[in-house]
């Protein structure tokens, strides 16, 4: 069918008198297409040209190239062109323009941007109506048309490549991206054209039908373009309206963010290999995925970076039968060449997929190239995540010739004493390609496991969840016999210096100790966490239900005790009621070799000053654990014995001494002991039957925290109830807290204080019978001064309640 044409003037810029107009208007194209058109085809002349060029002037002005779709959904081709004008108006810019209707395509199925150099073209309205020429019928057949010149410009264009075509596949989507089109700054406008020729070969064929543009414009936000062409002076307004620029008229950009299909579609550029487009297109898959077009291009020898080959990689492993025998080879030898020294970890786990799926799939000689880069990268990469070809895949002169360059620098890295601080992973991986190599490390074994062991425990505290490294960890496992004996056993004997790490490894990592070794500390540690839901709080069953697990009696294995406490009790200390069960459960012989014996001994050093049975428990560690008890602790357990001895036997005479010597060679003093010990001697002080002589070893010691402990156990209502019903006690309590006048400053005010604010309200709620009691006791144990000291001292209290009475009454009246 014959498309409607259209032709348009409009005048330069300060022609006020001429206006623009449409001379020549083809049918089917209404009023308002033309109307919603004139806008989109105006001409604004770019800075420092004349409002009137002529001759070079005129021919230098850039030219726009047009496509846009109306609102109806038809669409226009067209091109605007500066042109010499009448007397009136000497210089005009011409318009012609195709309509094409809704759903009907180009003439020959071309694309628009194949249209920007027919020679149909025309800058003048035809005269009288003459047949009008055909811009997009006539053009020439093939591909010519458009990519002549392509590849030279691709190149030249090279830094900017990536990013131009990944936004032009971004303005290309089916709903328009938001934020304006994009704007490509040239200083020629057929350099834009050029981009849209390099956006027709490399995309789809219906991305670049919504592929709006036109190559020159001064206003570049207009909605219905989505590629629009700039001079370089209307660029930083670009910019400013938010718009997405490339200046390609200037200096190199220095972004390289672009995705890996654009920076793939870029090096095809540069290779002058535009035919490979087509060809990726060909194959499965998003069509702006990497992978097929990545894939096409190693095959044609195009050298790409890490992480296109890794898209290509992954796409093939995906779809390993979507490639021939010839392509596959070709892969294959463009992944492994000896050339590429940019891999990274990606590219080599992506090669390790696609080994999997080409493995047995195709012959060896295919797949041995990818299995010595694997094995390689493995044992000098460090790459711990890499999935290894098989054993078979090694078998022939190709293994033995990678084993014989690989072994001395496996055993070498597994001897190294760094191995410490090697990640599991990586330990794991040379073991397995040891194994898959046919290298013999049983000298080395021994420690490398060793190293590991505490390694995992490490990561696996570490950690959240299941270890990275499990995986591959227990893969290692089920293939190596000899390495999971020696592993487990290494765990085994390490779970006593700190079983709880061991169990929660055990939580997160399913290790395989269900065999025949005897591994007791693992079994235990294993049995925890259900003891510990079963049986709840109460810690002594759990850690018997843990101890039964192991199968050993820890008169068999003592440190069966170590392991039970630290998972039962963790960083925590026994209570001193499980304390005791626990010296029960084994000899003191057997406490000593587990070390568990420091167990026992925090708990009764950390008791509550309250519980009964801490010095009991004190008094018990010493004889049992006589040399290994020493120090500060040594002295803290000795001064809760000597509570007890002073609460139901008779230590030795000097208490007073003993229990400042023991508090200073316990400091720093857990407080409840020392509370504990004050309280049982200044009870022991103020009891009726206490020596005389150690009374005044305490007064005399004038120890200020001492006395406080006696002050406030005179104070208690114990004290307070004897006093006021027991004379003979208040006698005796009289005689010694008046006896001693000349002590230090401590004593003498906590004795006067007693004497005013316990003795005598004591007193003064007695009988005169017992008053007389108190009075004639003072007197017979002491001396008949001492009787009158009583005397005056109850008098004294007496008189000066009685003087101040008669004082009250005297000022009343």
């Amino acid at each position: 069918m014959s498309l409607a044409q259209v032709h348009h003037i409009s005048a330069a810029p300060g022609d006020e008198e001429a206006a623009g107009r449409f001379t020549a208007v083809g049918p089917g194209v209404s009023a308002a297409l033309l109307a919603e058109l004139e806008p989109l085809i105006g001409y604004a002349l770019p800075d420092g040209v004349p409002h009137r060029p002529v001759g070079t002037e005129l021919r230098a002005l850039p030219q726009a190239f047009t496509y846009v779709v109306l609102s109806d959904g038809s669409r226009v081709v067209g091109r605007t062109a500066p042109a010499r004008g009448d007397g009136t108006a000497p210089v005009r810019f011409h318009t012609h323009a195709v309509h094409i209707p809704p759903g009907v395509p180009l003439p020959g199925g071309r694309l628009p941007v194949e249209a920007w150099r027919s020679p149909h073209w025309v800058s003048a309205t035809p005269v009288g109506g003459g047949s009008l020429s055909d811009p997009l019928g006539l053009l020439p057949p093939g591909p010519a048309p458009v990519r002549e010149g392509l590849d030279d410009f691709a190149v030249s264009r090279g830094p900017w490549l990536a990013a131009v075509l990944a936004d032009l596949r971004r303005a290309s989507e089916e709903e328009a991206p938001a934020g304006g089109p994009v704007v490509l700054v040239e200083r020629q406008s057929a350099d834009v054209a050029r981009w849209l020729g390099l956006a027709a070969v490399t995309l789809p064929r219906e991305s670049v039908e919504r592929l709006t543009f036109t190559t020159y414009t001064r206003r570049p936000g207009s909605p219905a373009l989505r590629v629009v062409g700039a001079l370089p002076e209307d660029a930083a307004a670009a910019r400013e309206a938010g718009l997405r620029v490339h200046v390609c008229a200037d200096r190199p950009p220095v972004d390289g963010t672009a995705e890996a299909w654009a920076r793939t579609a870029a090096r095809v550029w540069r290779s002058r290999a535009p035919e490979l487009f087509e060809e990726a297109r060909e194959l499965p898959g998003d069509p702006f995925a990497a992978g097929p077009l990545a894939v096409i291009a190693l095959c044609a020898g195009v050298a790409l970076g890490p992480e296109e080959r890794a898209a290509a990689a992954g796409w093939a492993a995906e779809r390993p039968y979507a490639l021939d025998a010839k392509r596959t080879g070709q892969l294959v030898e463009a992944l492994t060449s000896p050339g590429i020294d940019d891999r990274t970890g990606s590219e080599f786990d992506a090669v390790g997929r696609l080994f999997g799926a080409l493995d047995g799939q195709c012959p060896a000689s295919v797949t041995a190239p990818l299995a010595e880069m694997l094995v390689t990268e493995a044992v000098r990469g460090g790459n711990g995540s890499l999935e290894l070809p098989r054993r078979d895949a090694f078998v022939g002169p190709e293994g033995e010739a990678i084993a014989a360059v690989l072994a001395p620098e496996l055993l070498t890295e597994l001897e190294s004493g760094a191995g410490g601080a090697r990640p599991v992973a990586r330990t794991v991986q040379l073991l397995r390609v040891a194994k898959l190599l046919g290298v013999n490390g049983s000298e080395v074994l021994p420690e490398v496991v060793d190293r590991l062991a505490r390694r995992i425990l490490a990561e696996a505290d570490g950690s959240e969840g299941t270890p990275d490294f499990a995986p591959a960890l227990l893969e290692l496992l089920d293939e190596q016999f000899d390495v999971r004996t020696a592993l487990l056993g290494a765990l085994d004997r390490i779970a006593p210096e700190d079983p709880g790490a061991v169990a929660r490894l055990l939580e997160r990592v399913a290790l395989p100790f269900t065999g025949t070794q005897a591994l007791p500390h693992l079994r235990m540690c294993a049995e925890v966490p259900g003891a510990m839901t079963t049986l709840g709080r109460d810690r002594t069953t759990v850690w018997h239900r843990v101890l039964r697990a192991a199968g050993l009696s820890p008169f068999a294995e003592p440190l069966v005790l170590r392991t039970g406490v630290g998972l039962v009790w963790e960083d925590r200390a026994p209570t001193v009621e499980e304390a005791r069960l626990l010296l029960e459960a084994a000899t003191s012989d057997a406490h000593r070799a587990a070390g568990t014996w420091a167990r026992l001994v925090d708990a009764a050093l950390g008791a509550p000053a309250e519980t009964a049975d801490g010095t009991a428990l004190a008094h018990d560690l010493l004889r049992a654990f006589p040399q290994q008890i020493g120090g500060r602790e040594r002295a803290a357990l000795q001064l809760l014995e000597l509570c007890r001895d002073l609460h139901t036997g008779a230590p030795e005479p000097g208490w007073t001494e003993q229990v400042r010597t023991l508090r200073d060679r316990a400091a720093p003093l857990e407080p409840a002991i020392q509370e504990r010990a004050f309280t049982a001697l200044v009870e022991r002080l103020l009891a009726p039957d206490r020596p005389g002589a150690e009374l005044y070893a305490f007064v005399r010691s004038d120890d200020a925290d001492l006395i406080a402990a006696y002050d406030r156990a005179a104070r208690a209502e114990p004290t307070r109830a004897r006093l006021g019903t027991h004379p003979a006690y208040a006698a005796d309590c009289f005689t010694h807290w008046t006896a001693h006048p000349h002590a230090g400053p401590a004593w003498t005010t906590t004795a006067a204080a007693l004497l005013d604010e316990v003795l005598r309200p004591a007193v003064r709620g007695m009988t005169a019978e017992a008053v007389a009691e108190v009075e004639e006791t003072v007197g017979r144990t002491g001396s008949s001064g001492r009787a009158n000291a009583f005397r005056d001292w109850n008098r004294s209290r007496a008189l000066g309640r009685l003087g101040r009475r008669i004082a009250g009454r005297v000022r009343r009246g």
